[in-house]
C-alpha cells in the first residue's frame, strides 16, 4: 500500500492484510440512488436536473459523505446485509487487484494509453461500465468520480497504520475534519488517478465529481 514516488501522504510504502469483503462492480448510479431518495423522502442530489449529470447510468454525484453513509444504512435495512463505505486500504486493494505496486489498475502505462481517453469525460462523468474492468471485475475504479471512503483523513497515517485491516484515525484531526476519498475525476486534467493517490474533503461538501461505491461484509 502507498507509493515511494507519489505525494508525501502516500508514504511510506507498507504491507497490509485485508479481510475478504465484497465490493460493488460499479459506482452507485443515479437510478440506484433514486430508489433511496423515493424510499426515504430524502432530498435529491443537487445536480439531478442537470443533463450532464442525470443519466440513469451515470454515477450519482454531489452527494456528501453523510448522504453516502445514509444510503449504505438504508441498503443494509433493505437487504439484511451490512453495506458500508470501503476503507482506504480496501479501496486500494481492490484497485490494484493482483498488480502489486503498479501505478494503475492495468499496470504502469499512462492514462493517455486508454482507448478513447482524449474524448472521454467532456462535460461530466460517463455512464458506468462502458469500458473494460480491472482484474477483479471492477469498473471505473480509478476514474469517473472521486469515491468516498469511510476513514477520517490523516496525511501521516501510514507511519502509524496497523498492518491488519487499517481503518484510519479514530477521530478527525483537530479542526481539520476531512474524510478520505479515492479515485480520479472527470474534472481533472489527468482524469485517471494512480491506485495509491489519496484525496480528501470535508464530509458535508457536495461536489460534482464526488460519488461512491458500496462495500459489503461477508458475514
Amino acid at each position: 500500500m502507498g507509493s515511494a514516488s507519489g505525494q508525501d501522504c502516500e508514504g511510506p510504502v507498507h504491507r497490509v492484510w485485508i479481510d475478504a469483503f465484497l465490493f460493488a462492480a460499479t459506482q452507485v448510479t443515479n437510478a440506484e440512488y433514486e430508489r433511496f431518495v423515493h424510499s426515504t423522502s430524502s432530498a435529491p442530489p443537487p445536480f439531478s436536473h442537470d443533463q450532464n449529470f442525470n443519466h440513469p447510468q451515470q454515477p450519482v454525484t454531489g452527494v456528501s459523505w453523510f448522504d453516502a453513509d445514509r444510503y449504505c444504512k438504508w441498503l443494509s435495512e433493505q437487504t439484511g446485509r451490512r453495506y458500508r463505505l470501503p476503507t482506504e486500504a480496501e479501496w486500494e486493494r481492490a484497485a490494484r487487484a493482483d498488480l502489486e505496486q503498479n501505478d494503475f489498475p492495468w499496470g504502469d502505462d499512462p492514462p493517455q494509453s486508454l482507448v478513447n481517453y482524449a474524448t472521454r469525460w467532456q462535460t461530466g462523468p460517463e455512464p458506468v461500465a462502458r469500458y473494460a474492468p480491472n482484474r477483479l471485475g471492477l469498473y471505473n475504479i480509478c476514474d469517473n468520480v472521486h469515491e468516498w471512503c469511510s476513514d477520517w483523513y490523516d496525511p501521516n497515517y501510514y507511519a502509524i497504520s496497523p498492518d491488519r485491516n487499517p481503518r484510519g484515525p479514530e477521530a478527525p484531526l483537530g479542526t481539520s475534519q476531512r474524510k478520505a476519498s479515492r479515485g480520479g475525476s472527470w474534472r481533472h486534467h489527468v482524469k485517471v488517478s494512480r491506485c495509491s493517490a489519496r484525496s480528501s474533503i470535508p464530509p458535508e461538501f457536495h461536489y460534482a465529481d464526488y460519488g461512491f461505491r458500496v462495500a459489503c461484509d461477508l458475514i
